[in-house]
């Protein structure tokens, strides 16, 4: 229980924050909307590349590859933004795992936020070809929480490399990319209108991963926090 009061608190906090200054926030979303008028832009130069059959396709991983920097961009600041006084106050009022489940929790609203406001922008501007639309929805949302578990726990370790952001994305990148591979397999199974039991083993594998993650940092951040 002592647990849970002390992650409510941290998570309050940091909802707080970012509703004082809507710094993650506003700068991920401008970035999603800029990204994908730019995509927009440059496919309607070339009116033929529309209407082919790869473009279904290529409709699912742009969407994705926009959402993975989007991830980066917005939970690599997560321990970036804390100084080292404000980290030693942290240290004597809470306990590390609080910390981390704060921030994994708080990074999971916030990329399920974005990822909805992301998907109806993307649907705005590119011809929607998802044919189980509700399915898609909710591969969206667990696509979100996939990024928040380990990118919140990747920028942790950085942090104490110095934030260093290509140390963040050296240790990502194996982690990350089978992620992103069952993602991309969900997702087309949703656009193709695919029966949702032939992608349980999928999902199994995905939620075993975030699993994985997030008892990985509640077990590796208590001795990354007494450095």
């Amino acid at each position: 229980m002592k647990l849970m009061g002390q992650t409510i608190h941290l998570l309050k906090k940091e909802i707080l924050l970012e509703w004082r200054s809507k710094y993650a926030f506003n700068g991920v979303l401008l970035y999603i909307v800029s990204t994908v008028f730019v995509c927009y832009i440059s496919f309607n130069l070339n009116p033929g590349f529309k209407g082919s059959n790869g473009y279904p396709i290529v409709w699912n991983i742009l969407f994705w590859i926009i959402m993975l920097f989007a991830s980066v961009n917005a939970i690599a600041k997560s321990f970036l933004q804390e100084n080292k006084g404000r980290l030693l106050y942290y240290y004597t009022i809470a306990s590390p795992q609080a910390i981390i489940l704060s921030k994994t929790i708080y990074n999971a609203l916030l990329m399920g936020l974005l990822s909805v406001l992301a998907l109806v922008v993307y649907m705005l501007f590119f011809t929607n070809t998802v044919n189980d639309l509700l399915y898609y929805f909710m591969i969206v949302l667990l696509g979100s929480l996939s990024f928040s578990t380990v990118f919140t726990m990747i920028s942790a370790i950085a942090s104490k490399a110095g934030n260093n952001g290509t140390l963040m994305a050296i240790l990502s990148f194996p982690v990350i990319i089978p992620v992103i591979l069952l993602l991309i397999k969900l997702s087309k199974a949703a656009m193709d209108g695919l029966d949702r039991s032939l992608s349980y083993s999928n999902i199994g594998i995905l939620a075993a991963i975030n699993v994985i993650v997030v008892a990985s940092s509640l077990l590796l951040f208590p001795y990354l926090w007494r450095d």
